[in-house]
């Protein structure tokens, strides 16, 4: 009786143990949350894009009309310093329009540049050469290290209230985190302009965001219904437009990997099969020859081995070359 008294005492601060733990960790796992929600802002949920799924892809219609939105809103602040050329919207991996198609956009932005006798000039852009940045070093100094676009910054930053506005190649790769992914975050951010709750002042030139890390953003709201006119007739809301300069910001920041590595997985998956036949062809093959090498050897060793037997044993070999004296 003594001893039942004492497990069941056991059990029971075992269980009061566990149970404390469990909500001491919970405590400190909702006071964490909370504190980092308080930080950062709102997460923004998940939305059903196209090349989120295992073989879908970027929409190409949605990346055009996402171009279309950063050369007639984003490019007045923003650049594309990374490997953005013109030859790239034609390109093989993954183009959205056609070469010529690309020779007219191209046509219709101008880069500093030299003549043959050394002298600066400003031509049209051709293929091979990158999206200029919207604030350009005076005297065709306009590509930096290793041919890339280098934007003025002082000269953006003079332009933006002091605030400069970040490159945007690499923006989607930039914003993902374990909590959110990049498209996620640059969609709800693009449509995430409310007024300011009570107890939120505003500075000069901010605008409240809660997509926004600390709510407070130097852009303005950018997008709005029907702030531009889509060349294929697509009704320009604000959310398509969000949507569309989302797409367009992936393009140019997963175009080399992600729908190639999807294509190479698939050729890859289809040729498994044969792959694997094969494997099994050469691997039964091969134990075949070596089990009968095995036992071809065994036989040999045994035949030698009964030889010796007999050699040293006078009787055994007797009773095996006369089998009645077996008997």
């Amino acid at each position: 009786m003594h001893r039942a008294i004492n497990l069941s005492r056991r059990q029971f601060a075992l269980g009061a143990g566990l149970a404390a733990a469990t909500g001491a960790t919970g405590m400190i796992y909702a006071m964490e949350t909370s504190v980092h929600a308080m930080d950062n802002g709102i997460h923004p949920p998940g939305m059903p894009w196209t090349h989120r799924s295992t073989f879908g892809a970027l929409d190409i219609g949605s990346v055009r009309r996402g171009w279309e939105v950063y050369k007639q809103v984003c490019q007045a602040c923003h650049h594309l310093r990374y490997f953005v050329n013109f030859r790239h919207f034609c390109d093989y991996r993954f183009p959205f329009m056609t070469e010529e198609e690309a020779k007219v956009e191209a046509s219709e932005f101008l880069v500093d540049d030299i003549d043959d006798k050394g002298q600066p000039i400003r031509r049209e852009a051709k293929l091979n050469d990158a999206v200029p940045p919207p604030y350009q070093f005076p005297g065709g100094r306009w590509l930096g290290e290793w041919g890339l676009p280098q934007n003025n910054n002082k000269a953006a930053a003079a332009a933006n209230n002091g605030a400069l506005p970040p490159e945007l190649s690499l923006m989607i790769s930039a914003r993902t985190t374990h909590h959110h992914r990049g498209d996620d975050y640059i969609y709800c951010l693009l449509n995430g302009y409310f007024d300011p709750p009570a107890g939120i002042k505003l500075d000069e030139g901010k605008a409240y965001n809660p997509y926004f890390p600390g709510g407070l953003i130097s852009m303005p709201q950018q997008l709005f219904d029907e702030g531009i006119e889509y060349k294929d007739g697509t009704p320009a809301t604000q959310a398509q437009q969000a949507k569309d300069v989302t797409n367009f910001l992936t393009w140019c920041s997963i175009r080399s990997y992600n729908d190639t590595g999807k294509r190479w997985a698939l050729e890859l998956l289809l040729l498994l099969p044969l792959f694997g036949a094969i494997l099994v062809y050469g691997k039964r093959n091969a134990w075949d020859v070596k089990s009968r090498r095995r036992r071809s050897r065994g036989a040999t060793m045994v035949s030698i081995s009964n030889r010796e037997a007999l050699q040293q044993h006078p009787l055994l070999l007797a009773s095996t070359r006369y089998p009645a004296a077996r008997l």
